[in-house]
């Protein structure tokens, strides 16, 4: 039953406004807890996933619970910083009115994690919410129970209950959520999960993350250092069974090297499961039958050569490792992401086709290029689009701190990780404070409105353009009454958007009465006693 699922939204939205969340040091005693809820826990994630995918401890130490602790611990350490108020850089001509930006937690947040990796997804997405000051919903997947029936054990034991909450359950229990207004939702999905998120927000006008997917492609060539890309590729494809939404889904290679690009991998498969994937306890299996039964049915159909593996096995949920060349346009293996240990490796002309190739689909969660060639490289990086790129290596980039982790088009929009994640979940609110002397010098704003008015702002607020050969060429309509603008730049104050004075558009003169120029020289006055104290207090 989903009845339940307003009140938890209820009580966050009573715990969020009580205002503990205000406290940066609130935050971080619950970033703390995050991280030790981790780190406290790692061999019963560990088993958990064991149970649920298969998946060998190293795994997930590395592909998700020590990223989960990496970034809580650094939203730990950064969040006093990012969370401080800033202001913009010096303009003398917004100096007066003590223009700043707050950081602003925007409420109560909703955060639907994959079966994939059910802790980074998570937790990572969670500690940027913290940071920011958000209290959140966590909704893990039905695919992985046991993780997920370990998360909402350990949730409650470490982190405020009024602020934190999980919820478990399937589709009902995501329609309930849906239905309900929240502040923000972070999913990490498939695109049809994302279009029905992206519905669902829509009624209430909610922003939302979409971390998506798609088919990342990957590029060999032949400049490469072929035994060390073989070895990266494999582990990358093998990883958690395939089931990563920034792993290689297909390889395009020139045709003259396919063969002995190919033998390459068959040297790595060798070294990685010497007795076979099947005997190894370093591969996982698929997440279930539903998910199995859709991958053999696409390697069932391929019109390509099954090179390495293809072996399968219903009971176990187990689909090998599997490599096939010469797969062509229109194979059912290139007909959707395949989050799977299957390598289709399609055969081109040259670089030119292979890029020709991404540039036709969907910009791609990742893209990945093996080549020492810089040349090469730098044709890649500037004839696509995708949410990251590899050179000579997989996976990694989204471990790179200090890199934001998203999608571009349908693969994604919006990012996390570190500052990117705050950010995320942060309204900047920008707010000014403007004093009495403002309209000594800023009085032209207000009616009566007159053409020497109009002039007066124009030269002081536009600023002077370079020399452009189209210039008046492509003007589709004019005033009534032209107003003169060509203001020389010497006239200006500062950068050319100081104080509306009126400059006269020869330059030579100012257009001001006496009011007009005690004004002015009373508000320069105000404007350099306030440069000086605060530049003596930058001192």
């Amino acid at each position: 039953m989903s009845d339940h699922i307003p009140r938890i939204r209820d009580e966050l939205q009573r715990g969020f406004g009580s205002g503990k969340l205000k406290s940066v040091a609130f935050r971080r005693e619950q970033l703390l807890a995050l991280a030790y809820l981790l780190q406290e826990n790692q061999a019963r994630f560990q088993e958990a996933m064991q149970r649920d995918l298969g998946r060998p401890p190293l795994e997930t130490s590395l592909l998700d619970l020590n990223g989960s602790i990496r970034e809580a611990f650094l939203c730990y350490k950064r969040v006093e910083q990012w969370a401080k108020e800033e202001s913009p850089k010096f303009n003398l001509a917004t100096w007066a009115i003590s223009p700043r930006l707050r950081k602003e937690a925007k409420g109560i947040v909703l955060i639907i994690g994959p079966f994939n990796f059910p802790i980074w997804c998570l937790f990572s997405p969670l500690a940027a919410a913290i940071a920011a000051g958000n209290a959140a919903v966590l909704k893990p997947s039905s695919h992985t129970p046991a993780t997920s029936a370990l998360i909402a054990e350990l949730v409650p034991k470490y982190l405020d209950p009024s602020l934190y909450r999980v919820v478990l359950g399937d589709n009902a229990e995501v329609s309930a959520l849906l239905d309900l207004q929240w502040d923000h939702i972070f999913l990490t999905g498939g695109p049809k999960a994302g279009r029905i998120i992206a519905t669902a927000a829509a009624k209430y006008l909610t922003p939302i993350t979409l971390e998506l997917g798609g088919k990342s492609p990957v590029i060999i060539d032949p400049s490469c250092d072929l035994e060390t890309s073989c070895r990266r590729l494999l582990w990358a494809k093998t990883s958690n069974a395939g089931q990563i939404c920034t792993g290689p889904d297909y390889v395009l290679v020139p045709k003259h090297f396919q063969d002995e690009f190919i033998e390459a991998m068959s040297v790595q498969y060798a070294n990685f499961y010497p007795n076979g994937p099947a005997a190894s306890d370093s591969f996982s299996r698929i997440v279930g039958p539903r998910h199995f039964t859709r991958i053999k049915a696409l390697l069932d159909a391929t019109k390509g050569e099954v090179a390495l593996g293809g072996e399968t096995d219903s009971a176990t949920n187990y689909i090998a490792p599997t490599v096939v060349r010469d797969v062509r346009e229109g194979d059912s293996l290139l007909s959707e992401e395949l989050f799977a240990p299957i390598l289709p490796v399609v055969p081109v002309e040259d670089l030119d086709e292979a890029i020709a190739y991404i540039r036709a689909r969907d910009h791609p969660l990742a893209l990945y290029l093996f080549a020492q060639d810089e040349t090469v490289k730098r044709r890649v990086i500037n004839s696509t689009l995708s949410g990251s790129v590899g050179i000579n290596d997989c996976l990694l980039q989204v471990s790179a701190e200090g890199l934001p982790f998203g999608g571009v088009g349908p693969s994604g929009y919006g990012a996390h990780k570190g500052k990117f994640g705050f950010d995320t979940f942060t309204h900047l609110r920008p707010v000014i404070d403007s004093p009495w002397y403002v309209d000594l010098f800023m009085s032209l704003r207000f009616p009566p409105y007159s053409t020497k008015s109009l002039q007066k702002i124009n030269a002081a607020m536009l600023p002077t353009l370079p020399n452009w050969q189209g210039a008046g060429k492509n003007v589709a309509m004019t005033t009534s009454a032209p107003v003169p603008v060509n203001v020389n730049a010497r006239g200006r104050f500062w950068d050319g958007e100081a104080v509306a004075i009126g400059i006269k558009a020869s330059g030579k003169g100012v257009l001001l009465n006496g009011k007009e120029w005690l004004g002015l020289v009373l508000g320069m006055g105000v404007v350099l006693v306030g440069c000086w104290v605060n530049f003596g207090r930058a001192l």
